[in-house]
């Protein structure tokens, strides 16, 4: 089966509508996106927003590889992959992959990562397949929310300051 992967250039419905179906199989706690929401994450400079199409034309999977420089480098992360359960198992994954491999190598990026869960073996077999190897880290999350406890822990004081 041939999948064809493009660039997103611009927001259509046929797009809002496919993020409508694909976004819930990724995160049951993400909102929903409209128009305005994709068009700003489409347009944003970091971020390449791709999609996998069916062989008729259906919009089947999305990714979006993010870039930006650093002192050490270019940096590339592969973010929110998610392939409609109907399409699974068809190749829309690793096209998806290999296209946003393709334009890191392009940009200059020497390594690209991504998180996965755990749960999602399959996905974890999909990455290792196209060469993506575990690495022996930490990844360490804050949550803006809790910014101003963490404030006060940090300053010894166990609250925010005022």
């Amino acid at each position: 089966m041939t999948v064809q992967v493009e660039v997103v250039r611009q927001v259509t419905d046929e797009l809002v509508d496919a993020f409508g179906r694909l976004l819930p199989q990724l995160s049951r706690s993400a909102p929903p996106l409209d128009r305005d929401a994709l068009a700003g994450i489409a347009t944003f400079p970091a971020n390449t927003v791709l999609v996998a199409r069916s062989p008729a034309g259906l919009i089947t999977g999305t990714l979006t590889l993010v870039m930006f420089p650093t002192p050490t480098g270019v940096r590339a992360w592969i973010e929110d992959v998610v392939v409609d359960e109907s399409a699974r198992g068809q190749g829309a994954g690793v096209a998806l992959t290999l296209e946003a491999l393709r334009l890191a190598q392009e940009a200059g990026a020497r390594t690209v990562d991504l998180t996965s869960r755990p749960s999602r073996e399959a996905a974890g077999r999909l990455y290792e397949r196209v060469g993506f190897e575990v690495r022996s880290s930490r990844l360490y999350r804050f949550k803006l929310a809790d910014a101003g406890a963490a404030a006060g822990a940090a300053a010894g004081t166990g609250s925010a300051p005022a």
